[in-house]
């Protein structure tokens, strides 16, 4: 069944491998099902305006009604979380090889206009082979607001460091500061590309059950933006949305093809990658201390070159 909502003018921007059997080249398995379609870190501040429900409706309002949603339970229910972070970016024109990397995260937690608890992430790269054994920690408002990065592969022997997460060392080959990582970094980032988006025409949103994500049940939300526009970040956008969790697991978004200026059924391809973000193997609220973020963990190689 497929029931499309489209917007138009009168004539429509979220960190290698152990333990990663079984991971598809591309990480998208068992996409099927019923499809209908309706026309789709940054930390926001709790005090932003409040959306308008009076405003007159638009395709992606029920794409921006489940992200509100995701982010008021991560914010309320959810304090840490592991996992395995499948990230690959397109930086400079280059498609970038898929990295995979173990993540613990810690969400900031406020209490009024105080960090209670700061956001905090650690990451150990398992592939490709030439940054295995790579690690970075980042704890805000701690340690001059640096990271503290370890190099793998071949540079492995090299002292760790530490760096501005947006300078140009920590920045090569990224496309976003790893103060930006985490799921409710991606969800903020999505709200924020919606509201703008949705000031526009020239949308159509679609969604797909009985998708999965390494076994996961996902329900797909597709926005694609028909005509290449300047105010357009993406032809086709891809979010997965783990239905016991209730959080997106997966980001993907794609320019338009190669010498298209329009297409309305757009096909995910390598060729036109933007970029893409994967969250496997989550297990929420796992309970970290403060030595998970502590570049003084003996299970960390901070230290040791």
């Amino acid at each position: 069944m497929s029931v499309r909502i489209l917007a138009r003018r009168p004539f429509l921007e979220l960190c290698g491998g152990v333990g990663l059997v079984a991971i598809g080249q591309r990480l998208l398995a068992e996409n099927g099902g019923e499809s209908r379609k309706s026309g789709g870190v940054r930390v926001a501040k709790k005090n932003d305006p409040p959306i308008d429900r009076n405003r007159p409706p638009h395709p992606l309002d029920e794409c921006l009604a489940i992200a509100e949603e995701a982010l008021e339970r991560i914010r309320s229910e959810i304090v840490d979380y592991r996992c395995v972070l499948v990230k690959r970016e397109r930086v400079n024109g280059t498609l970038g090889d898929q990295e995979f990397m173990f993540a613990k995260i810690r969400n900031r937690k406020e209490v009024g206009e105080r960090i209670e608890t700061p956001f905090a992430i650690y990451l150990h790269f398992a592939k490709p082979a030439n940054i295995k054994g790579r690690e970075c920690l980042y704890v805000e408002h701690q340690n001059d607001g640096k990271m503290l990065a370890h190099e793998g592969g071949g540079l492995r022997v090299l002292p760790s460091v530490w760096l501005d997460p947006r300078g140009p060392i920590a920045m090569r080959g990224n496309l976003y500061p790893i103060t930006d990582a985490g799921i409710e970094n991606l969800i903020v980032k999505l709200l924020e590309r919606g509201n703008r988006d949705r000031k526009r025409d020239e949308c159509i949103v679609t969604f797909r059950d009985n998708a999965k994500i390494n076994g996961r049940a996902c329900r797909i939300m597709e926005v694609v933006h028909p005509i290449r526009r300047q105010h357009f970040d993406f032809n086709l956008a891809q979010v997965y949305i783990d239905k016991e969790f209730g959080l997106p697991i997966r980001y993907a978004a794609y320019t338009w093809p190669r010498g298209q200026e329009q297409t309305s059924e757009p096909k995910p391809s390598d060729n036109e990658l933007i970029e893409e973000y994967t969250y496997m193997k989550l297990e929420l609220n796992p309970g970290f201390g403060a030595i998970d973020f502590d570049a003084k963990n003996p299970e960390y190689n901070f230290g040791k070159s």
